[in-house]
């Protein structure tokens, strides 16, 4: 998704191209693609005899949405276990803490 939204319409062998540095083989991208066509989230058009994928979804729509499927799979739809989760498995710099602190605070001021 990241390589359709920061170029637009890709060919199949121009994702791969895109996610090289993942090392991902190319029956791996057809598989994501179709699977990305089957959510409506990206789709097909056939230009000069090749397919080209364009995503359908905002980057951000897409972002909210998997990340509160994440959020509801994995943390029973809350917010704090999710966060602990990370804090306890993941060095917070001070930048994080800070930010944590100051969302919290504009919560709270609601």
């Amino acid at each position: 998704m990241e390589a359709l939204w920061r170029r637009g319409s890709l060919t199949v062998d121009e994702i791969v191209a895109e996610v090289a540095a993942q090392e991902w083989a190319l029956a791996t991208v057809k598989t994501l693609i179709n699977r990305l066509l089957k959510k409506g989230h990206i789709r097909s058009a056939r230009n000069a005899g090749r397919y080209e994928y364009s995503a359908v979804v905002a980057r951000s729509d897409y972002t909210l949405a998997e990340s509160q499927g994440l959020l509801d799979r994995l943390f029973g739809g809350r917010i704090a276990p999710l966060v602990a989760h990370f804090a306890e498995h993941r060095k917070l710099d001070a930048d994080d803490i800070a930010r944590l602190k100051a969302l919290i605070k504009a919560l709270e001021n609601e």
